[in-house]
């Protein structure tokens, strides 16, 4: 009788991609698992999945109430969770505060500080991409000194 396959698990058969197609498959998994657990969960909150593996559910939110909350009633949580097919060897929840990404088209700081180069640094990067042999370094130190203009 041959065992059980954990999905979780690498294989030998991903040593020649990369891992790429592995954590693809990861991922696929643990989206499967957010949908599975989101009704069960306090709302309302986007919970995500980020790791299901030795019987410990690792999920975030951006709520910190809302993780309280599931902090402090995790018994309860992981006996309503585990009736669920896929988390039948639930023993524990991790829970984590996911920070939301602000890029630089919603923080325009960041976009100041980029474009104010002083000229001197400007000048020290122009000077820096004739030195350097990798044409595509020496393209992107000339782009960033040019900011300044």
């Amino acid at each position: 009788m041959s065992e059980p396959k954990n999905v979780f698990q690498p294989t030998r058969q991903h040593v020649k991609t990369g891992n790429l197609s592995f954590l693809t498959k990861q991922v696929a998994e643990w989206q499967k698992l957010t949908k599975l657990i989101q009704p069960h969960l306090p709302q309302p909150e986007d919970w995500q999945v980020v790791c299901y593996q030795y019987g410990i559910l690792t999920i975030t939110g951006e709520n910190q109430a809302m993780i309280s909350q599931l902090g402090y009633l995790q018994k309860q949580y992981i006996s309503q969770l585990s009736q669920i097919n896929e988390l039948h060897d639930l023993q524990k929840l991790q829970v984590r505060l996911r920070i939301q990404n602000n890029n630089t088209e919603t923080n325009p700081q960041l976009t100041k500080m980029v474009r104010n180069i002083p000229p001197e640094t400007s000048e020290m990067l122009e000077n820096a991409a004739s030195f350097v042999s990798d044409p595509k370094l020496s393209q992107a130190l000339l782009r960033l000194a040019s900011k300044k203009k």
